[in-house]
């Protein structure tokens, strides 16, 4: 059985992992690097069911299959970064789910360590080990990493799959304790297939989106939804470069208003995509995408997201006059 039919355009990591489990030298604790949206979490899914399922019967495959399908299965934690909300955490399905707007980035906290430790502490019930994956490992507070780094340290008969856009994203000491499993951008002939496959065919038909995904179809797809979420005329409003101080305070209100941190951080890179064709980097010496990509920075550190729009759009104003002059 090929457990990872579902993955597409990972070659390499696919034969990683499948030859750790034929020669049964599965690693205490991988990292899976690459771009958001190119498959990392799906192969952790597939690479689990593989752990879970290769060396059983098949009438037994089908009921673990099934548990893990549904996430009930006692030896599977899987780690989301989380909000606090009212003294609760709520991942960020959770979170949309519950209608909150949220002005800073979910992340994986040190109590959500401390459970995976205690999760780790007795023995796989079911299956050969027990494992965990947390995804968005580049979210934790340096707290938080050094208490992982304990656990990694002494796994017990246990895997821990990390998923980071790069070994950079974390602290040296974890990377170090990691084997590294590459995953790439997929070509314009995967991307397709696995739009198609998705139902998300109506992508293709977008450039801009496609533009902004550079190779990741979970950043496609992200990508038109936010885009169908977006009111038309704040769109249309903001791709234009603002053409008065007033304009700019106006637009950052709005912005500030309608859209959660997500969705600011997604329309950043849609603006500098839009920016990039309008004035082709040489009209104004590439100031809009330079000043977009500080926004983002101040976005990521938890700044006041309106007052993140209002210096960025008042910078963005000026060099309208300037262009208009």
């Amino acid at each position: 059985m090929n457990y990872f039919a579902p993955l597409v355009g990972q070659t390499q990591a696919v034969e990683l992992l499948t030859q750790a489990v034929i020669q049964n030298r599965v690693a205490p604790a991988y990292l899976f690097t690459g771009a958001d949206g190119v498959g990392r979490s799906l192969a952790a899914r597939c690479f689990v069911e593989y752990l879970f399922c290769a060396h059983i019967p098949a009438f037994k495959q089908q009921q673990v299959q099934h548990r893990l399908q549904l996430g009930n299965h006692p030896d599977l934690l899987w780690v989301q970064p989380t909000y606090l909300h009212q003294g609760q955490r709520l991942s960020a399905t959770e979170a949309a789910a519950a209608g909150l707007k949220r002005k800073a980035p979910p992340a994986i906290r040190i109590e959500q360590i401390r459970e995976i430790a205690q999760f780790l502490s007795r023995s796989p019930l079911e299956a050969p080990r027990s494992v965990v994956v947390l995804e968005q490992a580049e979210t934790m507070a340096e707290a938080a990493a050094n208490a992982l780094l304990k656990t990694l340290e002494e796994p017990g008969k246990a895997t821990l799959i990390l998923i980071a856009p790069a070994a950079e994203a974390l602290l040296p000491t974890l990377v170090s304790r990691c084997q590294r499993i590459p995953f790439y951008r997929l070509n314009p002939d995967a991307m397709a297939q696995v739009l198609r496959q998705t139902s998300h065919g109506e992508i293709l038909s977008q450039p801009s989106v496609l533009a902004i995904a550079q190779g990741s179809p979970g950043e496609a797809i992200a990508s038109w939804q936010q885009l169908q979420a977006i009111p038309a005329d704040l769109l249309q409003s903001i791709t234009q470069l603002p053409k008065s101080l007033g304009d700019a305070l106006e637009l950052a209100r709005q912005i500030d208003k309608t859209l959660d941190t997500a969705a600011q951080l997604w329309l950043v890179d849609y603006l500098q995509h839009s920016y990039w064709q309008q004035f082709l980097l040489g009209a104004i010496e590439r100031s809009p995408l330079e000043q977009l990509e500080k926004a983002r920075r101040y976005l990521l550190s938890y700044a006041q997201p309106r007052l993140v729009w209002e210096v960025t759009l008042l910078e963005l104003s000026q060099l309208s006059l300037r262009v208009l002059s």
